[in-house]
């Protein structure tokens, strides 16, 4: 199978071991690839490379479009990975107001998406509105109602339709059920693994929870210090760790 994104030799550094090194692998269609690691690793700023939201050092990253053509992400304009994020990719924030326009309603958060792909009849966008927002559970009759009158949780799962409406090839999250409780956490990622099934979406997620990983990630990459230490199976690295800072992240998580 052809690669959906293939990243060769990704460097961005804030200082000597901030940031990511010499990072290479390929996500195939379907996959979802975990990046774990303590805070500081290099998760995020990886992750924001990734999406064309900022610039590596150096390195590549290439991406297979809707017409399946194999696309150099940083020959693209700014405006054109913009568009990318909002039509063929979606990102999902840690914190949901990052992702959202808190100031308009519901639905207007999830059509824009639409509309960014050149839907303009009011109809099908109050539709699909209508439609993501059951898909996610929350009650289709707050579609007027404004992202700020929503729980945390709610927040994070209107997010999350506002990407997906538009039939992403791709979806980053960084951290998507931080700041929630346990019990809305659990909720969420009942939610979030039956959608990436149902749609077969590709998705790379940055987690410091191996609880997380576990449940939705095909694949771990461990970071430590910017590097990539370890790469495999999720249930291989997580239940028989290689390297022995995979083994210390893994036991710090199963003691008590």
């Amino acid at each position: 199978m052809s690669a959906l994104l293939s990243a060769r030799s990704l460097t961005r550094l804030h200082g000597p071991e901030k940031g990511c090194q010499d990072v290479s692998f390929d996500l195939h269609p379907g996959e979802v690839l975990g990046i774990v690691g303590e805070s500081g690793s290099g998760k995020s700023t990886l992750l924001n490379v990734l999406a064309g939201r900022a610039l590596p050092d150096c390195g590549s990253v290439a991406y297979r479009d809707a017409d399946g053509q194999m696309i150099s992400l940083y020959e693209a304009s700014e405006a054109g990975r913009r568009t990318l994020l909002r039509t063929q990719w979606g990102y999902v924030e840690q914190n949901p107001r990052d992702g959202l326009r808190m100031g308009v309603s519901a639905g207007a958060n999830i059509g824009e998406r639409l509309m960014a792909q050149g839907v303009r009849h009011y109809g099908r966008l109050r539709q699909a509105g209508k439609d993501w927002l059951a898909q996610v559970e929350i009650d289709p009759d707050r579609i007027d109602d404004t992202p700020r009158t929503f729980s945390g949780g709610m927040q994070q799962r209107l997010q999350i339709a506002r990407n997906l409406v538009s039939k992403p090839q791709l979806l980053f999250m960084d951290e998507p059920t931080g700041g929630l409780d346990v019990s809305v956490q659990a909720h969420l990622l009942d939610l979030l693994r039956g959608i990436v099934r149902d749609l077969q979406l590709a998705v790379v997620i940055v987690t410091h929870d191996l609880a997380v990983a576990r449940l939705l990630a095909d694949r771990l990459m461990v970071m430590r210090r910017s590097r990539v230490v370890e790469v495999g199976l999720t249930d291989q690295i997580l239940d028989d760790p290689q390297h022995a800072y995979s083994q210390l992240l893994v036991s710090s998580v199963l003691q008590p």
